[in-house]
């Protein structure tokens, strides 16, 4: 009989350590308690190869609060093979878009 499959992540690493701690090997320990040893391994082999990747992401977030005060403009330059296209903060999308689609013409 194969035994319980392993239900998830937390399960598989309480029995991967149970197998490791009491030294009888993962196939012996997982016949001894009931649970299916293929099952038991492909968790093994599956966290082992996470332990080499970056960890993931979690996203945050971050509340932007507007500043009273001194309004500050900022410029920004696009420069591209010699030509510039420089705009402000309160620059208008369309109208840049129809820039950009002159220069590429050019």
């Amino acid at each position: 009989m194969a035994g319980r499959g392993i239900l998830n992540e937390q399960d598989a690493r309480r029995s991967l350590a149970a197998a490791k701690s009491s030294r009888a090997g993962l196939a012996a320990w997982a016949r001894a308690h009931g649970v299916d040893g293929r099952s038991l391994n492909a968790w093994r082999v599956n966290l082992e190869r996470r332990v080499g990747e970056q960890p993931r992401v979690v996203p945050r977030l971050v509340e932007l609060v507007p500043v009273t005060g001194p309004a500050v403009s900022a410029r920004y330059v696009l420069r591209v093979r010699g030509v510039e296209l420089e705009v402000g903060d309160g620059f208008n999308e369309k109208t840049v878009r129809r820039l950009v689609g002159l220069l590429r013409s050019c």
